[in-house]
């Protein structure tokens, strides 16, 4: 299978002791599977709890100085960005050095693709027009011998939809670069000391993969691109985590993936009384939860045997335990099993120390970043319980006909809990496995 490495991380430790030699380390970055090219990567330094975007071809310098700040070099000489606060549109103008196809791609905050535009430029300058919303952006331009990127904070939104047009070019003559102005792409730092964790999310178009690792020498960081699409369009997150490639976040399809539409109860004692499938959203509010926690499922919807997208199963109950005996085994787990699955935000507060809930930024060791979405149902009623608590996954019916070994975490606890069960009246999250 082809590899292509996209871009350098350079990791560089600097000694903080009288005596020690700094490190150096270089990390590549490279994408397999359904994409050979990572087009941005967020790194997340789970020891401190700090999150930096490292856009396409940027270099990443980590270091142990206390005042490390990110930088980026938005070179005046060779791109420029005019925002309009009015309109909520901006404009980039760039000197392309050569004619040829040429890039331009808009990442959030988050390192995500949020618009972008391949087109044939001549020599010379060139604008675009950039319809964005509001919130900060790093603006990245790949052509024939160059590359750009630059800065940009979009004070409104736009009133037009989210996209990215060519405007037009000037003559040559009329812009001449300084050739004593680097063009070189600006650098992202990152706070880092020897043994702290990072997780790495690569992004490829549709696709997003999870990676955790502790640096301690050069390395390439591979993302193997897997595609988890589901018949609503949501892609999702992966992770592998042994020889298993599990979803990184929870389902939210509210259709079978033979494109059937699930039917979606609101009222609690209709939710309770059911027999037939169902899927609501934590308090029913889709706009709030759906994104974070995903959807909450009835028992008849899972046993259907349709929920899960092509190329994914509900995992079975030996698969779950599959995960936690490996996570236990192979991972520094940060003191208890469910800290390791769980995400480093959103949990309420435990003064155990073993919980998930105690010191979040040890959490999420092995990717799998579980949030706590809650669960609907309940001894005599269809109610919403538990948000910000704790999350509850279904498992496939294995051991007896129709009943199933859900599998949960719980911000006060250390383990994964397991209780048998099926109940109409159950609502539970999913997370799936890859087949």
């Amino acid at each position: 299978m082809k590899k292509s490495t996209f871009f350098v991380l350079s990791l560089l430790l600097v000694a903080s002791l009288p005596g020690f030699a700094a490190i150096n380390y270089t990390i590549t970055f490279s994408g397999t599977g359904a994409s050979t090219t990572v087009e941005s990567v967020i790194v997340q330094n789970l020891t401190k709890g700090t999150t930096v975007t490292v856009p396409a071809g940027n270099v990443l310098n980590l270091n142990d100085a206390p005042n490390a700040v990110e930088q980026m070099n938005a070179n005046d000489e060779t791109i420029r960005v005019y925002t309009n606060s009015v309109e909520g549109k901006s404009t980039v103008s760039f000197f392309a050095k050569q004619a040829g196809s040429t890039q331009i791609n808009a990442f959030n905050i988050d390192g995500r693709k949020i618009a972008g535009i391949t087109a044939n430029l001549q020599a010379g300058m060139n604008s675009f027009q950039l319809s964005l919303p509001k919130g900060s952006f790093v603006i990245q331009v790949t052509g024939n011998g160059y590359t750009y990127s630059s800065k940009m904070i979009n004070q409104s939104a736009s009133l037009s939809k989210t996209e990215i047009v060519y405007v037009g070019a000037e003559k040559q003559a009329s812009f001449k670069p300084q050739k004593s102005k680097s063009s070189a792409l600006g650098t992202t730092t990152m706070t880092y000391n020897t043994g702290d964790r990072l997780l790495y999310t690569g992004i490829s178009g549709i696709y997003s993969t999870v990676v955790t690792d502790v640096p301690i020498a050069g390395k390439t960081i591979n993302f193997d691109f897997v595609a988890c699409t589901d018949v609503d369009g949501n892609n999702y997150k992966v992770v592998k985590i042994g020889t298993q490639t599990w979803m990184a976040e929870n389902l939210k399809t509210t259709k079978y993936n033979d494109g059937t539409a699930i039917p979606y109860v609101t009222d609690n004692t209709a939710w309770y009384n059911l027999s037939t499938p169902a899927y609501c959203w934590y308090n029913n509010d889709s706009t709030t939860y759906k994104n974070t926690y995903g959807v909450l499922y009835n028992w008849y919807a899972v046993n259907t045997a349709k929920l899960a997208p092509t190329g994914w199963h509900v995992p079975t109950d030996v698969e779950w335990t599959t995960l936690k005996n490996y996570v236990i085994a192979n991972l520094d787990i940060s003191h208890s099993v469910s800290k390791a699955l769980a995400a480093t935000t959103n949990w309420t507060y435990s003064t155990s120390y073993d919980a998930i809930g105690n010191n979040l930024t040890r959490n999420n060791s092995s990717g799998f970043s579980a949030l706590p979405g809650g669960y609907r149902g309940g001894t005599g009623n269809g109610a919403f319980h538990e948000g910000g608590n704790s999350c509850t996954w279904w498992s496939s019916p294995q051991h007896v006909t129709d009943y199933a070994w859900p599998r949960g975490l719980s911000y006060s606890y250390y383990d994964v809990y397991r209780f048998e069960g099926y109940s109409s009246y159950q609502g539970f999250s999913m997370r799936c496995v890859r087949d």
